[in-house]
């Protein structure tokens, strides 16, 4: 094979198996660590690796005001709210489920969008919709997850966080950032990360404590969630929307669920029971029905991950 054909292979593994997998130790260190400390030190570290690079590679880390001020809100969006409040709410949720109830970001977009430039549910997207809620109702109505003590306040909390997700990309679309995304995705995961580290130690006046009292399983999933869940993803993933089709990227969104599905069985025993997996194929079925009404509007997917 071709070198360009090994770096997509390489690039598709990573989104597969790095986002999916980004549940799974996202899971392993806020069971050790409180919630807004670990998405703070992810997200400052990593925004910090990724201007050492950048700086390395002769790249510039010139920014504007604006796209300064621009690169804070889609911080707050996509990572402080979005994946902070998220991996909070993995205290009363397992991985896998979390990794469903995400997969509804594609059709919180897709109303958001219709809402806003008020046109009409194409029947493609309607279908889409009425599948995705269906599946959604089946994944959180199980008694068994309603029982457990904050399910439902994790729940409510997940889907707060998609909504945040869904505003933040339809605000990235049109808004003025560095053209450069890694130098982009630096400057939102830096913000993000001292947004989260006030929201830590003012909001919710959390204890910090030091990585070295972690587990090793805590430190090596830290470790995971900056170098691959992080840099790597997030460059792979710029990197085929540039080689391949938007349609072959947006897999991602099928995928992604599955493999945070089956660690989250196999790593942390979580219960996947039947009507989860009926829930999922509903689900997943009808992100596939609106992924393709937006592919064929010319939308790339901008989804972010946990």
């Amino acid at each position: 094979m071709k070198k360009e054909t090994y770096l997509v292979v390489l690039a598709f593994f990573s989104i597969y198996v790095f986002w999916g997998s980004t549940y799974l130790w996202n899971k392993i260190v806020v069971s050790e660590a409180p919630a807004f400390m670990l998405a703070s030190l992810r997200f400052t570290i990593a925004g910090a690796l990724i201007f050492i690079i950048a700086a390395a590679t002769g790249r510039s880390l010139k920014i504007t005001q604006k796209q300064f001020l621009n690169s804070v809100l889609a911080g707050f969006l996509f990572l402080a709210y979005g994946n902070g409040v998220f991996v909070w709410a993995l205290n009363y949720v397992n991985s896998g489920f979390a990794a469903l109830l995400a997969a509804l970001q594609p059709l919180s977009i897709l109303v958001m969008m219709r809402i806003s430039q008020r046109k009409a549910l194409k029947p493609k997207s309607m279908i889409g919709v009425c599948l995705g809620l269906f599946g959604m109702y089946l994944l959180v109505s199980q008694r068994d997850i309603a029982l457990q003590e904050g399910a439902v306040l994790g729940i409510v909390m997940i889907f707060t966080c998609i909504i945040s997700w869904g505003i933040g990309s339809l605000f990235v679309a049109k808004a003025d950032l560095p053209k450069n995304f890694f130098i982009a995705t630096g400057y939102q995961m830096v913000t993000a990360g001292v947004l989260l580290a006030l929201g830590s130690r003012f909001i919710l006046q959390e204890t910090w404590n030091t990585p070295l009292d972690w587990s090793s399983s805590a430190q090596i999933s830290m470790g995971c969630l900056i170098l691959f869940g992080g840099i790597a993803a997030f460059t792979s993933f710029n990197y085929l929307l540039k080689k391949v089709s938007t349609e072959k990227v947006a897999t991602s969104a099928y995928v992604n669920p599955v493999i945070a599905l089956f660690l989250g069985w196999y790593f942390l025993e979580e219960i996947v029971t039947t009507q989860s997996i009926i829930a999922a194929g509903i689900l997943l079925t009808g992100v596939y029905f609106i992924n393709t009404v937006r592919q064929k509007e010319g939308r790339k997917p901008t989804g972010k991950k946990a």
